[in-house]
C-alpha cells in the first residue's frame, strides 16, 4: 500500500490491516525458522508497511486529541 492510500483509511480499517499483517509476519518468520522462506525481501517490506500504518495511526489520534480539546 502507498501513504496516500494508507491516509484515506479509517483508523478502525488501519488497525485491522496491521494485524493482518502482523499474522503475516508471524507466518513468514515461521517459513524462515523452517527455511522455506522464499522472498526474505517480504519480511522487510511488511515491516516497513506496519511502520507506516502505526505513523498514520499516531498522527490521526493526535489530531483527534487537539480538535476534541
Amino acid at each position: 500500500m502507498k501513504n496516500k492510500e494508507i491516509r484515506e483509511l479509517t483508523p478502525d480499517e488501519l488497525r485491522a490491516r496491521k494485524r493482518e499483517l502482523r499474522e503475516q509476519i508471524f507466518h513468514l518468520r515461521l517459513q524462515q525458522a523452517g527455511g522455506q522462506l522464499e522472498k526474505p525481501s517480504e519480511l522487510r517490506s511488511l515491516r516497513r508497511e506496519v511502520a507506516r500504518i502505526e505513523t498514520v495511526l499516531t498522527q490521526k489520534n493526535k489530531i483527534a486529541v487537539t480538535a476534541a480539546k
